[in-house]
């Protein structure tokens, strides 16, 4: 006899088979959206990271794994008129973004989304003030930083000694481009001063001697010879092709690559006269208001540019106190800041880096495994003696995305002659500053599936606030390091970073006034005077400096002060038992609602350094939203 279903089991049937079809439907539409927004990142990500050639071999390690030919990417040669190109480009990828559905992407997605919308947002900011930027900046333009770029350029096999070589070629033409660039803003009224293009010719100068070139005893020649010998001694290179490499080299440097910086040299010394004084962006048209997309964009801070102010006017006052205090009734530790006493063991770079890797592991969380049976390596070298004068004191040299075990330190000797400024330099570069944060993120980001796009996007104030924030917290593992020999280190040493601190905040204080307010050299003159310091000509060139690579010191310390605000925020919320959905939650067990100092608590510093070491870099609004459980 055939059974039929009664109205209350039709109904229940008809409301299951909704409830699947909705829940089928729902899937489909997330999986699908998700197929659609992660092919997009993977379009975004290639042609970034082939965008230039010598980025991209630092960037990938196997360019097979990607389908790229890496032989067949130029370096971008700038055409005429084509400054603003940035603007609709950003538009249009902006445009595509906003196709994505935040609901229907899933919480990775999400998230890169949020951080995608903003980025592009910021990048856009800057890209409508085209020539307001600077190429050719005697601090970190193009012609101070190729000449790393190329020393430190891998070879792990013949073909990427004929991709160097194919690069040297193409370095006139890269050049032009960057001719034709600066005649525009000459045009537009924007080229830079007369002072700041004769450093720059003085640089090209130097970087191309033309006597070290003659002689074979260029950095470039001889950096060039190390990477050979070091194929040949691994049998992949034999001594006759070395011998030849080399012959093409030092012919391409000699003929090739010194003409086109005597060229650039030439052209700009044929535009003297065309910029204004050394000044600040303020004191140029739409200058304040580059300037604050440009703050934005560098310390990846959304507050308002006067808020910015008081957070370093705040921070500079209670340090400035704070540093008074220990030096009141103190002749003996006045006395240490003129002679920088040597309180730390005799250690190598090496063995400081060691040390500082071993005392960070109950405070940081260990680097995700990635290479079985593989260590992280890092090699400490120091800048040639012809480019101190025109880098950093120090570089971390970023490694290739799919193989982080190889990294480069390099020092400038001329600002790191005593022992603490190696050891905090080294903290900053590498353990657990710029080194351990890259390795860090890169290793999680593949553990996790995460896109590689999240390298393409840099947030400087993320990245270099993280060093800085490594950097003061190196000055407690220097006391500890010391005081049992020289007890006296440690309020000297907390000197040393109330000093630091200050100068910093300073000078961030001093890049606003000069490319906001319009502050000039007498006035920051009488700023130092103010302050007991009233040297002229270091006064003259920390004006010279800030007026050249405006936001570089904010991207720094602001990015520090920004970092405190998320452990204030932290501190906050997880001390209350709350913890952020995505964010890095305490566990059950913890009870942080009676610590007398939750910041000295390990636990909470290794639950917080994990938060931002797994959901950064990113700009701070984003993260703190995060670490909030806002939508």
């Amino acid at each position: 006899m055939k059974r039929t279903l009664s109205f209350k089991q039709w109904a229940a049937a008809l409301i299951l088979l909704a409830g699947f079809s909705a829940a089928t439907l729902f899937g489909y539409l997330h999986n699908h959206a998700d197929i659609g927004f992660e092919k997009f990142t993977e379009r975004f990500f290639l042609g970034e990271i082939q965008a230039n050639p010598i980025h991209f071999h630092y960037s990938i390690d196997d360019p097979e794994a990607y389908g790229i030919d890496e032989s067949r990417l130029k370096l971008p040669v700038y055409q005429a008129g084509t400054a603003s190109d940035d603007v609709y480009a950003l538009s249009v990828l902006s445009e595509q973004l906003h196709k994505y559905r935040p609901a229907n992407l899933s919480p990775d997605n999400r998230y890169l989304l949020k951080l995608l919308d903003s980025y592009i947002d910021a990048v856009k900011l800057t890209a409508a003030y085209p020539y307001f930027s600077e190429p050719l900046s005697p601090s970190s333009g193009a012609p101070s930083e190729l000449p790393i770029l190329l020393a430190e350029y891998r070879f792990d096999d013949a073909q990427d000694i004929e991709l160097y070589l194919s690069i040297l070629q193409q370095i006139p033409d890269y050049f032009e481009g960057l001719i034709l660039f600066e005649q525009e803003k000459a045009s537009a009224g924007l080229f830079m001063s007369d002072a700041t293009a004769d450093k720059v010719i003085r640089q090209c100068s130097a970087l191309m001697n033309p006597e070290q070139l003659a002689a074979g005893t260029h950095f470039l020649e001889m950096t060039f010879t190390e990477r050979l010998q070091n194929l040949a001694d691994q049998e992949l290179l034999t001594q006759e092709a070395c011998r030849s490499y080399q012959s093409q080299n030092n012919r391409l440097l000699t003929t090739v690559v010194a003409p086109a910086y005597e060229r650039l040299s030439d052209e700009l010394t044929l535009l003297k006269g065309s910029g204004k004084d050394t000044c600040g962006l303020a004191q140029r048209e739409g200058g304040r208001e580059y300037y604050e997309a440009l703050l934005r964009l560098r310390t990846g801070s959304n507050r308002e540019v006067s808020e910015i102010r008081q957070m370093l006017y705040e921070d500079l006052a209670a340090n400035y106190e704070s540093l008074g205090r220990l030096l009141e009734n103190n002749q003996a530790l006045r006395d240490s800041f003129t002679t920088d006493p040597a309180f730390l063991p005799e250690m190598t770079p090496e063995e400081m880096l060691a040390y500082l890797a071993d005392a960070i592991e109950d405070k940081y969380p260990s680097i995700p495994s990635g290479t079985e049976g593989s260590s992280i390596g890092c090699k400490v070298k120091y800048v040639a003696d012809s480019l101190e004068p025109y880098t950093a004191p120090a570089f971390y040299m970023t490694p290739p995305i799919d193989n982080v075990l190889n990294n480069t330190i390099y020092i400038n000797a001329l600002d790191t002659s005593d022992d603490l400024s190696l050891f905090t330099t080294l903290a900053h570069e590498g353990y657990p500053g710029h080194l351990y944060q890259t390795v860090y993120c890169q290793s999680f980001w593949a553990k996790s599936g995460v896109t590689p796009l999240r390298s393409v996007l840099y947030y400087g104030g993320f990245i270099e606030g993280w060093a800085m924030y490594t950097e003061l917290s190196s000055y407690e593992d220097a006391i500890r390091l010391a005081k049992e020999a020289h007890p006296e280190a440690s309020d000297y040493y907390l000197a040393c970073r109330l000093d630091r601190q200050i100068q910093l905040a300073l000078y961030a204080l001093l890049d606003i006034s000069i490319h906001y307010d319009g502050a000039s050299p007498q006035d920051v003159s009488e700023i130092f005077a103010s302050l007991g310091s009233a040297d002229a000509a270091t006064i003259a060139a920390i004006y010279s400096y800030i007026a050249e690579e405006p936001c570089n010191y904010p991207k720094y310390y602001v990015g520090y002060l920004e970092i405190m605000e998320l452990k204030k925020q932290a501190a906050a919320l997880w001390s209350n038992n709350h913890s952020a959905d995505n964010a890095c939650a305490t566990p059950a067990s913890q009870d942080t609602s009676h610590m007398e100092n939750i910041y000295d608590d390990p636990e909470f510093l290794y639950f917080f350094h994990s938060f931002l070491l797994e959901n950064g870099p990113a700009d701070f609004g984003t993260l703190s939203e995060l670490l909030s459980g806002a939508p």
